[in-house]
């Protein structure tokens, strides 16, 4: 009954317009910020130990631009209940298409790899679009079922197929010799009996998963990293696809982990209000 009611309530809110969903978020951001404060303890300290270089005013006006962006985030991902494929197409456009599709053309897995920037909930419908070929979409498991499963239906409207970050493996073995792309948001917080990898990723000793990395080398997949940005227009996002990585084979250990963290960590730094400061990323520290 918990996932019927939610269900039924984002399908309820989906239907609104754009215009009225983004004066939601326009309440939402005054709440947020400065009425209840979501995280803000987590947010200021993130953004003191990535930018020591920058002045408090800096800072601040970072936190701000972030907020601000959150809730449009929060409503747009709602709307993903009932948004239409032509109307994803509009909303999120490709710059170089090709750059994944001659991959899959050629007869390889790709090995995709993205963070939690911009609008990613979009890019999942949008990857989801541009191929026929099996799209798995590696994520962590919410503690609350409810919520996981109605989120991951919504994920999936579009042929994507959501597969829990310890399944993958299994999932890519049955799929040997049919090209597909497995994307991992890669900037999530591993356990310590998932990853004993450790990197300075902006400014900080960081613990990362070495899963992109190790999916690669096993499948000898190219890895693609999966550059989404926000437009000046509202609610207007791009995709561009990178290929870090042709040949894993080439790579020393850790270097494929390496060269994906740097990516997104210089993406994050051109325009760090888009990243998701609210996560606590940094929880995990060196054990002695």
């Amino acid at each position: 009954m918990k996932q019927k009611a939610l269900s039924a309530l984002i399908y309820i809110i989906s239907l609104l317009p754009y215009w009225f969903l983004y004066l939601i978020s326009d309440g939402l951001y005054y709440i947020l910020y400065y009425i209840i404060g979501y995280r803000k303890t987590i947010v200021f300290q993130n953004l003191e130990n990535a930018f020591p270089e920058k002045s408090d005013a800096e800072r601040l006006a970072i936190a701000k631009k972030f907020y601000r962006f959150f809730p449009d985030l929060l409503v747009e991902s709602i709307k993903l209940k009932t948004i239409t494929a032509a109307e994803v197409r509009k909303k999120m456009t490709l710059d170089n298409e090709e750059e994944l599709v001659r991959h899959l053309a050629s007869g390889k897995n790709v090995i995709g790899v993205t963070s939690h920037y911009a609008n990613w909930e979009l890019g999942i419908h949008r990857l989801s679009l541009i191929t026929d070929f099996p799209t798995l979409i590696v994520y962590k498991p919410l503690n609350n079922k409810d919520i996981d499963t109605v989120y991951n239906t919504m994920r999936g409207r579009f042929g994507a197929e959501m597969v829990p970050m310890k399944q993958i493996l299994r999932h890519i073995v049955k799929l040997k010799g049919q090209p597909n792309v497995s994307m991992l948001v890669a900037d999530q917080t591993p356990l310590y009996s998932d990853s004993d990898y450790f990197i300075n990723w902006l400014n900080q000793e960081t613990l990362v998963y070495t899963g992109a990395e190790r999916l690669s080398r096993i499948s000898k997949a190219p890895v693609v990293f999966c550059y989404i940005g926000r437009k000046a227009k509202r609610g207007q996002y791009f995709c561009k696809f990178v290929t870090l990585v042709e040949d894993p084979s080439e790579f020393a250990e850790h270097e494929i982990t390496d060269l994906h963290n740097r990516f997104a960590e210089q993406m994050i730094r051109e325009n760090p209000e888009y990243w998701l400061w609210s996560h606590n990323r940094w929880k995990r520290k060196r054990r002695k």
